[in-house]
């Protein structure tokens, strides 16, 4: 089978036997249906299995798991899984948003809540039944508030306000200009207008956020909420599927949560012991590739010890965005 694992940063792609030995593993562009279009983003797969199998023509495998983001919703997960299969990259396709994948790859059990926080925001809930509990995921749209670039933007607003005086004095003004090397706010706000200063280093003021928030009252107040808004997503889609009154594993992943900044995961902490005392955080230690690879390999019906094999092949390695801030998602 192929493994996918897609992310807006960089697509990774393994090709698994049955046995869970990993023959072969690539990483190609950013998967972005949402930007770039469903056959653009499909190009993305075909040409990582491309350079990773050189030499080989498609049908790469007999199975696609493919786990992504920008699958937001299932007639996304359908289009995705249409394209692959005209392609002819495999004989049975497998389409999932990247929530499942974190999922299943740190669960002890093949059920539970997710909640990824990366550059975006995101959760989903499976009950022992099959039930799901999942969110359209679509930013502001759809309600959503956070991740690593939601945390950048309420850092600039914040910093811009205090410095020209709508707001109160905050350690972000300094931030904003020591991250992007600008003298004010302003100059730095005007770079991002014009270009000059590209929307892809916005992330790069969470990390800083984060330091300040212990002593700083407006940076608290943003981990503040960001921790209020992950607890909601896992409660609730827990709710919704049924497991909130019993005993559940809340797996975390995205760079945010697996930088484990000891401010935020203590904040996350006290609201899930609140709010779902039943509930056992896990922040995932293997990369999401993993959770598309055991997908593939329940397709397969693959004995327990090809799952064993397929972890100790990608344990150790860096989870995306862990020990940075809020790339890759």
């Amino acid at each position: 089978m192929l493994a996918v694992d897609g992310g807006n940063s960089k697509t990774d792609v393994a090709l698994i036997a049955e046995d869970g030995e990993v023959l072969a593993v690539g990483r190609g562009a950013g998967f972005e249906p949402q930007s770039a279009g469903v056959p653009a983003a499909i190009d993305v797969i075909g040409e990582t299995a491309g350079r990773m199998l050189p030499g080989v023509p498609p049908p790469y495998a007999d199975h696609i798991a493919a786990y992504v983001a920008g699958a937001d919703l299932p007639i996304e997960e359908e289009r995705l899984r249409a394209e692959l299969l005209r392609r002819g990259y495999s004989r049975s396709v497998v389409v999932g948003n990247d929530t499942f994948a974190l999922l299943r790859s740190g669960s002890s059990a093949r059920w539970g809540a997710a909640v990824v926080c990366g550059a975006g925001i995101n959760a989903v809930a499976v009950a022992p039944d099959g039930r799901v509990a999942r969110f359209p995921a679509l930013g502001r749209l759809s309600g959503d508030w956070g991740g690593g670039y939601g945390l950048a933007e309420e850092a600039l607003w914040h910093a811009a306000r205090a410095e020209d005086g709508r707001g109160p004095a905050t350690g972000l003004t300094g931030a904003v200009a020591a991250a992007f090397g600008t003298r004010t706010v302003e100059e730095a706000v005007i770079a991002f207008h014009f270009g000059d200063l590209p929307m892809d280093r916005l992330h790069e003021l969470v990390a800083p956020l984060l330091a300040l928030a212990p002593a700083d009252p407006i940076a608290r107040g943003i981990v503040d909420r960001m921790a209020e808004e992950v607890a909601l997503l896992g409660t609730v889609a827990m709710r919704r599927a049924g497991l909130l009154e019993s005993r559940c594993e809340v797996v975390l992943g995205g760079g945010v949560l697996t930088a484990r900044d000891p401010l935020l995961t203590a904040l996350i902490e006290e609201r899930y012991a609140a709010a779902a005392p039943h509930a056992t955080l896990i922040v995932t230690e293997v990369p999401p590739i993993v959770g598309a690879a055991l997908y593939g390999l329940d397709h397969f019906g693959a004995p327990p010890a090809a799952y064993d094999r397929v972890r100790a092949r990608f344990v150790g390695q860096r989870v995306e965005g862990q020990g940075a801030i809020a790339g890759g998602r």
